[in-house]
């Protein structure tokens, strides 16, 4: 059995593990398919904030970090976008809106991305805001200008100058190097705008430019997106390829304990044959021995009648006579067994009738009257009348052979007690009991096996044959000890019928 299953065993086991690598290999793929979503996402969020960082410029590139802020602030009300960094060349944050972040302890700008449990941070170093101008000259990166000093004097706007004075001010050169006037232009007679007048600030210098731009100009971005949607997609991904893996797992192991079945019932369907053929050949043995043992009896009969012939002749010697004798007796003795033989081999053919217990128990009493008497054995038999569905020929030879085996075992002066009972269920139980010396605990299934005997002269077929009747009626027969002494013979499962066994037809 196992060469043959075991191939089948190693396939099923091969084409489990070929769904289980598919079922891996595809949530690898559902896997770099969601994170790949997550980054494009986040390239088309840099894409946006490019746009509109171009679109708020002004002269020279520059944008209040008032309005940035505001801008970043309206793109955090996306659910993924959790924090926003501008960054200039070194890699420094320039502004940053939401949860903070750790740029530089985590190696996040040399990798580009890192990616916990909860959050994926993304770099992208390009110069936002940054477009070809239309001599073909790259303009000039984006300016996040610091917020304003609100304790710092504010000048009117040129036009509200140039207004008030009805002329052009001063010229640029006028407050190159030097400080503004602490006092109103000439012009500035009006009292609300002489109040509100404050210089213009001086021209910035090309060192105070390139530091300006090296601090404060935008030249990266880094984003910190919510994984939430990357881990639900991976874990209703990672529970399908589960379930499926288990589905294969389960069907594998159906189909192999299926096969395993149809192995099994195909060599069960041999073994009945190879039993049924077994069975006929030894119906036919037994026949023919039965067949034999009826045939050897005519011989040993005529040997026992030429025995006692010459066992009785006058002018036989005595030796003659003893051997005679012998002879007699052995082969009285083999008939015995040859008769038990064939009471054995006899198929039990039961022909139910209503019966009662005691009037066959007391048959089998009268019947062995002499070997009671012989050794002086009391049997008792109970007056419960209790009636039986039985074959009555077949219960007598049972209850004979259980009797015998008691009186053989049995010693002298000793009691037998043969009692039948009404139970529960319309069923009915009898038991010979002796005081003798009992059954050893190990032989009490080992009686009703056929030529077993613990007696000299016993042939080891008499409980084998009650056993034999006791099946073919449907009952059941064990031997279990007689306290203090003794053994109990019980017979039970016997069905009750109210019938009178004198008015049957």
């Amino acid at each position: 059995m196992a060469k043959r299953t075991q191939p089948v065993y190693i396939a099923l086991a091969a084409v489990w593990g070929l769904v289980v690598l598919w079922q891996v290999l595809e949530h690898s793929r559902v896997r770099e398919s969601a994170r790949g979503a997550l980054i494009n996402r986040s390239e088309d969020i840099s894409t946006t904030l490019g746009l509109v960082i171009r679109s708020q410029r002004r002269g020279g590139g520059v944008i209040s970090q008032e309005r940035m802020e505001n801008t970043l602030n309206a793109l955090l009300k996306f659910g993924e976008l959790k924090s926003v960094a501008l960054l200039n060349a070194a890699g420094n944050v320039v502004i940053s809106v939401g949860a903070p972040l750790d740029l530089a302890g985590t190696g996040v700008l040399q990798s580009g991305e890192r990616w916990d449990r909860t959050t994926a941070t993304l770099v992208n170093l390009i110069d936002l805001g940054a477009g070809v101008g239309r001599e073909g000259e790259t303009n000039r990166p984006t300016i996040i200008l610091p917020p304003r000093d609100t304790n710092a004097p504010v000048g009117p706007s040129p036009e509200m100058r140039d207004r008030e004075r009805g002329r052009m001010g001063p010229p640029p050169e006028f407050f190159e190097g030097t400080n503004a006037p602490p006092f109103p232009p000439p012009g500035v007679t009006n009292g609300f705008m002489a109040r509100a007048w404050r210089p213009p600030p001086r021209r910035m210098s090309d060192e105070e430019y390139q530091a300006l731009l090296k601090s404060r100009g935008l030249h990266g971005l880094a984003i910190a997106m919510s994984t939430d949607t990357f881990r639900r997609t991976c874990s209703q991904d990672l529970w399908v390829r589960l379930i499926i893996g288990c589905f294969a797992g389960v069907s594998a192991l159906g189909f192999g304990i299926a096969w395993r079945n149809i192995v099994k019932s195909s060599q069960l369907q041999m073994r009945l044959v190879r039993a049924s053929e077994l069975t006929s050949h030894l119906k036919e043995m037994n026949l023919a021995a039965a067949g034999l043992a009826h045939e050897t009896r005519n011989p040993l009969n005529i040997i026992r009648g030429l025995a006692q012939m010459i066992s009785r002749r006058t002018d036989a010697s005595a030796d003659v006579q003893e051997h005679s004798r012998d002879i007699i007796t052995e082969t009285d003795r083999v008939t015995a067994q040859l008769n038990e033989f064939i009471n054995y081999s006899r198929p039990r053919e039961v022909r139910r009738t209503p019966v009662t217990l005691r009037s066959v128990a007391a048959d089998v009493a009268r019947a062995l009257s002499h070997d009671l008497d012989e050794k002086d054995i009391d049997l008792s038999i109970s007056e419960a009348p209790v009636t039986v569905e039985a074959d009555e020929q077949l219960v007598r030879q049972a209850l004979f052979n259980l009797v015998l085996n008691a009186i053989q075992a049995g010693t002298e002066g000793c009691e037998i007690r043969i009692v039948a009972a009404e139970g529960a269920n319309h069923e009915a139980t009898i038991e010979i009991r002796d005081d003798g010396p009992g059954v050893a605990p190990e032989h009490r299934t080992e009686v009703f096996k056929p030529y077993f005997t613990t007696q000299p002269k016993g042939t080891g077929l008499g409980l084998a044959v009650v056993q034999q009747i006791v099946r073919a009626h449907g009952w059941e027969i064990e031997c279990v000890p007689n306290e203090p002494k003794g053994a109990i013979f019980r017979i039970k499962g016997m069905r009750v019928t109210s019938k009178n066994p004198d008015h049957a037809s």
